[in-house]
């Protein structure tokens, strides 16, 4: 049960809110390339700074107590090399140019990898940039990047995905600590990124739907009644088909090819791998799981298979397109847009 806030609370909650969104530009995704203006760029002594500043403080009041020209140097030395590298450390954040790259899609409990494009538009070099996704907030998946006088580095950053569907890139943060490590400088972007999560295939799940598939004798599986000859390998071939004699001869030229034997004849009736025929007793996500374990399973033994799932009806085919057109619209099903 949620705490009921007094009209204090809610006034303190508010204000907090809107300065959170001013501040660091909780507006969501930001599209296009973002520029890191001075507005962006937050900046703040760590713990070494404030020692840093401590001891200064300290050399001051001991230099002036006893008179002591050289204490005097030493303080004023260090508190120059202290505001050079404020200068420094905001700087080699600031200004700096950001755009989203390429997620691939994945299987839910996965990774899903986000591509981050950090541009640098000025002459001087960027160094120990780190970054990191906020909701992970996991000091081990944090990537460092430099980024060299006008060009541009590319950075990978990876967070769990839990379910299917579309799957917002979190917001980044980029901080860094360079040259001394005396101040930390940080700022937020959240990338106009999303990675395709399918659902995740069935562990122990029944066999391919194959009781459609026989030969005309009745027995085994369709189109292997006839030798037709040798042919090149091809993914999915299975290895009970591969021509061991012909590669023997073929490894003897230390060429390394596979080679599979190919047979005609026999009728195939189409796999149909269908949403309503599943049992009515599994739940949506189960039934979801079950058919994308068969259109992997389908695709990796070289299968032609038909794909229905609601309005959705795709005929027998084969293929990467294939494939992929069925697994997103598994992952999409009954999804808001």
């Amino acid at each position: 049960m949620k705490k009921k806030l007094s009209p204090y609370g809610r006034l303190e909650h508010g204000i907090r809110r809107r300065a959170s969104k001013w501040l660091f530009r909780l507006n969501g995704p930001e599209h296009g390339e973002v520029f890191l203006n001075q507005r962006r760029v937050f900046i703040v002594p760590t713990h070494p700074g404030l020692l840093f500043c401590v001891m200064l403080v300290v050399l001051f009041i001991g230099s002036a107590n006893y008179n002591l020209s050289l204490g005097f140097a030493l303080t004023f030395l260090l508190g120059g090399c202290g505001l050079i590298d404020m200068h420094l450390t905001f700087r080699n954040l600031a200004h700096l140019h950001l755009a989203a790259g390429h997620a691939s899609a994945v299987f839910a409990g996965e990774a899903a990898q986000f591509e981050l494009h950090l541009i640098n538009r000025r002459k001087y070099d960027r160094y120990a940039i780190w970054l990191d996704f906020i909701a992970d907030d996991r000091p081990d998946l944090a990537q460092a990047a430099d980024v060299a006088g006008n060009a541009s580095t590319r950075v990978t950053l990876s967070t769990i995905s839990q379910q299917r569907g579309w799957l917002q890139a979190p917001r980044v943060r980029l901080q860094t600590r360079f040259p001394l490590g005396l101040l930390r400088t940080w700022s937020y972007w959240q990338p106009d990124a999303r990675a395709l999560v399918y659902p995740c295939p069935e562990d122990d799940g029944p066999p391919l739907p194959l009781a459609a598939i026989e030969q005309n004798d009745g027995q085994g599986q369709a189109g292997e009644d006839d030798f037709a000859g040798i042919r090149g390998y091809q993914a999915g071939d299975s290895m009970k088909r591969l021509a061991w004699r012909q590669i023997a001869r073929v490894d003897a030229d230390a060429s390394g090819t596979l080679i599979s034997k190919h047979f005609e004849g026999g009728a195939a009736s189409e796999i149909a791998i269908d949403f309503a025929h599943l049992p009515q007793h599994m739940d949506t996500e189960a039934k979801l799981s079950r058919m994308t374990r068969w259109v992997l399973e389908a695709d990796a033994r070289g299968l032609a298979y038909a794909f229905r799932l609601g309005e959705i009806n795709f005929p027998a085919a084969l293929g990467p397109a294939h494939r992929e057109s069925c697994l997103r619209a598994l992952a999409l099903f009954e999804k808001t847009p």
